[in-house]
């Protein structure tokens, strides 16, 4: 067996083991939900994928992640990991992998994660034919009520003032999360020899 032959054959292996690792924490996490522990790490494997090897290794492991979830829970599944934790992990390694900072890794994959929350959001909506936006919408507009009932207002927040809530909250959850997506690729992947760079000074401090 040549060297290439070798490399070629140890690079489709680990695809097949990091996809089926993040297949597995899916189906663990829908079957026996722990909140964001499972979730925080949907990305990596695949991010994972590009760091020991290259895009296409990273764009495998994707696919067969989402193969295989269509296979064991149905095509819906399947979609909502690609879209967005499947494209994300891609990303993040893409951007790991040439030393991106932190600040630009963080805002980009906050950028893909919360379309894919809006687009989520329309999926959702379009199987259940029910709009899940006007849900939302119904319930910040009672957190919001309450709110400016607790400081002694009695003004009803308007719609706009709504709308950009609701965008401002999609946003700055999925920037968390992402946040914690870093922090846990930071510890884990050093670990496993595929450093990612390092976070920004007080993030260091607060871990510290």
């Amino acid at each position: 067996m040549t060297k290439a032959t070798h490399t070629n054959t140890r690079a489709m292996v680990e695809t097949a083991f990091l996809a089926s690792t993040t297949a597995m924490l899916f189906l663990i996490n829908y079957y026996f939900p722990l909140g964001p522990l499972l979730r925080m790490l949907f990305p990596l494997p695949t991010a994972l994928a590009y760091l020991r090897w290259n895009g296409r290794a990273a764009w495998m492991a994707m696919v067969v992640t989402a193969l295989l979830l269509a296979i064991l829970m149905g095509p819906t599944r399947s979609i909502q990991y690609v879209i967005p934790h499947g494209l994300v992990g891609v990303t993040l390694g893409y951007l790991w992998k040439r030393d991106f900072p932190w600040s630009g890794s963080l805002s980009i994959a906050t950028v893909i994660s919360s379309l894919g929350t809006a687009f989520q959001i329309a999926f959702v909506s379009l199987l259940l034919g029910e709009n899940l936006w006007n849900y939302s919408i119904v319930q910040i507009t009672g957190f919001l009520n309450w709110i400016m009932q607790l400081f002694g207002s009695l003004e009803q927040p308007d719609f706009a003032t709504i709308q950009t809530f609701a965008i401002a909250a999609i946003i700055f959850s999925n920037f968390a999360y992402q946040l914690l997506v870093h922090i846990v690729a930071w510890i884990v992947l050093d670990r496993l020899g595929n450093p990612i760079p390092h976070p920004p000074k007080w993030i260091e401090s607060l871990l510290a």
